[in-house]
């Protein structure tokens, strides 16, 4: 992909929210019509949403989901400061502008049909419509497993699963509704006592699993991951301990979001030394290594 080669899909639509959904630790699931945004995201990539005229500065959200024959765009999203505030009190019949889908998306290889999907907190959605398109492609036998970290309450029905999902404990024993019903196995893990949820850190089920393949098996594997930074540096981790391939989507805080301001710069290491990325045009999905170079 040059580095150009996504400009010419960036819309902005001037989208009507259909509905948002309220859950606990202050998070909300937001349906919008924004037909053109909906025909060309794809897993990874996000949207630049004006929360409220009053606020000039945009918010960057992940799409969720996306579906180009209804124009529905999905985003999950947690109240942190003052713009998603004022999102959070848009009702249904609102119109708030929507720029996207801006980014590169991750990009699953067809010869590794076992993806290991690790979600963490507001890094969720991504996974959700990865595991999605995954589920839809049916050129590829895939075998995606979704393994989810949260500290709040899941903002989705979950439900106990009847999916294997390996060599996982077995206190991880729910997984996310939506996905049950798809065929798609996913794992919950938790801190915070939540039911039906492991115990610990999401990647230790990830490593449980990883363990619990043949090295055939493990050899089919690849990994893709959305969260917080400590959780994205644990799985670029658990990638290089067994040698995987890792793509990881990055957050941060944006401006423009069309890599005009370089205000979402990182560090990456290339073959020339380390560069500095934008996390809006040239991510937010970078190979893991890239941005975690592994223990020396």
């Amino acid at each position: 992909m040059s580095e150009n080669s996504h400009r010419d899909t960036i819309f902005v639509d001037e989208a009507v929210i259909l509905e948002q959904l309220e859950y606990p630790g202050r998070q909300y699931i937001l349906r919008v019509h924004a037909p053109q945004c909906a025909e060309k995201a794809l897993p990874g990539s996000f949207a630049h949403i004006t929360c409220d005229p009053s606020l000039p500065m945009r918010r960057p959200l992940s799409i969720m989901s996306a579906d180009p024959d209804s124009g529905e765009v999905h985003f999950l999203y947690k109240i942190v400061g003052e713009g998603l505030s004022l999102l959070a009190q848009k009702k249904p019949g609102d119109r708030i502008s929507v720029m996207g889908p801006i980014g590169k998306p991750f990009y699953p290889d067809n010869e590794r049909r076992r993806t290991l999907l690790i979600g963490g907190g507001v890094g969720i959605p991504p996974m959700i419509f990865l595991a999605d398109h995954l589920n839809k492609d049916t050129a590829t036998d895939w075998l995606p497993l979704v393994l989810m970290g949260s500290e709040l309450p899941f903002p989705f029905d979950i439900t106990p699963s009847q999916l294997d999902a390996g060599d996982i404990p077995a206190t991880a024993s729910h997984g996310l509704e939506l996905l049950e019903r798809q065929g798609v196995t996913s794992r919950l893990a938790s801190l915070a006592g939540l039911e039906g949820c492991f115990h610990g850190f999401v990647t230790e089920l990830g490593r449980d699993w990883l363990l619990g393949l043949s090295d055939e098996e493990r050899d089919e594997v690849s990994i893709f991951s959305c969260g917080p930074t400590p959780m994205l540096a644990a799985v670029a981790a658990l990638a290089a301990e067994f040698s995987l391939p890792c793509q990881v989507s990055l957050e941060e805080f944006m401006a423009c979001a069309v890599g005009g301001c370089a205000g979402c710069v990182v560090p990456t290491r290339t073959a020339n030394g380390v560069a500095m990325k934008r996390v809006c045009v040239d991510g937010p999905v970078f190979e893991a290594h890239t941005v975690f170079p592994p223990a020396a």
